[in-house]
């Protein structure tokens, strides 16, 4: 039997609109990825070398001597008297941030974020921050996707769908990534899989990536050419996938014994962010290259230009900053560092495994280590790729993603980006599928054969001859010839016929008609239920017509849970059955 009624997905007329508005947003992110570039050029010149200049420089280069020490300090004092004085939001890495907007606070941001997030973490990274520019870009474009859908009034699942629009068009803007800021989007920040969300998105992060060679360059951001891999490598693919993920959970939970530190201090966490900025200054004087957003360190790590003692050097200064500078409540991301630690760990692997392409494992540790402390195993392979476009190395990027996910999984039961938000009193559940009432439809759980009262019944008829010693039912439709004009309870009709209405068509008058439709899912009835506080509707042909065709009660709408039930509880084996 087919249902013409019934398609793969639920859309609508608006789906046009939204999508619209992402486009928009994708040239807006953009502008603003490139605007948070240059406040990174702008502060590592006027702190490292004096210069009022957007030059692309390192600030490993500086000629400062110990003096070096104070800049991270200076750049700490200065966020922190930003999230004091301007908004609080600005601290932390940005995804956990635009995640708990997303869940929690209604997908509203500020204008303040939008404007204080970029400034911060351009002073932040600018002043030796070793942080990367993916974090905030994330939170100032998701920023302009929920500005924008605030001032169209829009809904809060719009809002939701435009803020994930802005960022990951910002993470596109500013790593050349479409496909991975795509599937970001699916496995940390939409939770869900609709048209109404993955349609929009994809075409922000498009415009994105068109635009983005006309502000920031084209091409890939690492270009590398690995051999094509043998079937051995697979082995070494699984022990870098266990390394990277016990590297990703060491982070994840010094992170956090980090902040517990500072939150035990007595000093108002305003002045956190410039002891560790203590901490970074005193780590580039020990390694310079530890400071700042280090895309040309990670490039040198990706091919093998550095040599061990000098890789180990690097990762152990890096991560120790790191993890106190974003301890502290500063502001910066956390995808170019835990690159570049990635690709410290595979560059130093790549003299353990013999016989293999050197070039092969600072790549897959990288991508793995970002995607077990994210739990994004797709987002970490693709984005992998997308960084240096070689294809040989999907395979290995997707096993050892894929094992490091794993491994954090099953040791850890959060991940970097939901425990602080655990800490603040919010739990995240980050599985999803479809939801049971949403895979079926009124009709197939409503009850066709209806009691019905006819409305030029008077309120003692009805009360005479269907709410007696043997009611059926709690609650009946009303219908005048075959079409619904209402449905009522015992109290209803006692208090129509105490204020001495005529007939039941005259009680539902007055009334709101509340109905479904044979068409609609179950989770939308539901909701309709539960929005007005009622245990049945009646199930019409259609709106116009309003012909009685059935009822649907509350009972009916755990039919599905049954279902899901069976399907994801009950053991059963199917071999062998009925051979004897």
């Amino acid at each position: 039997m087919t249902h013409p009624h019934r398609g793969d997905f639920a859309v609508d007329a608006r789906l046009l609109r939204i999508t619209a508005l992402a486009a928009v947003i994708g040239a807006l992110s953009t502008v603003a990825a490139r605007v948070l570039l240059d406040l990174i050029r702008l502060f590592t010149n006027l702190f490292y070398f004096q210069q009022f200049s957007i030059a692309d420089r390192s600030p490993a280069n500086h000629a400062l001597g110990l003096w070096a020490i104070a800049m991270p300090v200076v750049g700490g004092l200065l966020v922190g008297l930003m999230a004091f004085y301007g908004s609080e939001k600005i601290r932390g890495h940005g995804i956990p941030e635009a995640i708990e907007a997303i869940l929690f606070g209604k997908s509203r941001m500020s204008a303040k974020v939008a404007v204080l997030k970029p400034l911060s973490s351009g002073v932040v990274i600018g002043s030796g921050g070793p942080f990367g520019a993916e974090g905030p870009i994330i939170m100032t474009g998701g920023a302009i996707g929920s500005l924008l859908a605030q001032y169209f009034h829009l809904s809060a699942a719009e809002r939701k769908t435009l803020l994930v629009a802005g960022a990951t068009a910002g993470m596109t803007a500013v790593f050349g990534t479409p496909l991975a800021a795509v599937l970001l989007a699916v496995e940390l920040l939409l939770f869900e899989l609709r048209p109404r969300s993955l349609l929009p998105v994809a075409v922000a992060c498009a415009v994105a990536g068109f635009a983005r060679p006309l502000l920031m360059g084209s091409g890939p951001l690492f270009p590398l050419q690995t051999a094509l891999p043998g079937p051995a490598t697979l082995v070494w693919c699984l022990l870098a996938g266990l390394l990277s993920g016990a590297l990703a959970a060491g982070l994840s939970l010094s992170l956090y014994r980090v902040e517990d530190l500072f939150g035990s201090l007595k000093l108002h966490w305003m002045w956190w962010p410039a002891l560790g900025g203590l901490a970074v200054g005193l780590g580039g004087v020990l390694q310079p290259r530890a400071l700042g957003v280090g895309y040309d360190v990670i490039g040198d790590l990706l091919h093998n230009h550095m040599a061990l003692d000098m890789v180990l050097a690097l990762l152990a200064v890096k991560a120790v900053i790191w993890v106190i500078a974003l301890g502290s409540g500063t502001s910066g991301g956390v995808l170019a560092p835990l690159l570049m630690m990635g690709a410290g760990l595979g560059a130093a692997l790549s003299h353990l495994i013999p016989g293999s392409d050197p070039l092969l494992w600072p790549l897959v540790c990288m991508a793995a280590t970002l995607g077990g402390t994210m739990r994004a195993p797709l987002t970490a392979t693709v984005f992998a790729f997308g960084l240096t476009n070689d294809v040989n190395a999907l395979l290995p990027l997707l096993a050892t993603s894929a094992t490091a996910y794993g491994f954090t999984v099953l040791t850890m039961r959060r991940s970097i980006l939901t425990e602080k938000i655990a800490r603040r009193g919010y739990h995240i559940y980050r599985e999803y599928g479809v939801d049971p009432l949403e895979r079926h439809v009124v009709e197939e759980m409503m009850t066709r054969q209806v009691q019905t009262l006819d409305a030029s019944l008077t309120p003692a008829q009805a009360l005479q001859s269907h709410f007696g010693p043997r009611q059926a039912h709690r609650a009946f439709p009303v219908v005048h010839g075959a079409a619904v004009v209402g449905i009522v309870d015992r109290d209803a009709i006692r208090r129509a016929g105490a204020a001495g209405e005529a007939t039941l068509g005259a009680v539902c008058a007055g009334r709101e008609l509340v109905i479904a439709c044979l068409g609609e899912n179950c989770r939308s009835v539901a909701s309709r239920m539960a929005r007005h506080g009622l245990e049945r509707l009646p199930v019409v042909k259609d709106p116009q017509s309003l012909e009685l065709v059935g009822i649907v009660a509350r009972s009916d709408l755990i039919k599905p849970a049954v279902v899901h039930y069976d399907e994801e509880e009950k053991r059963e084996r199917l071999l062998g059955q009925g051979a004897a």
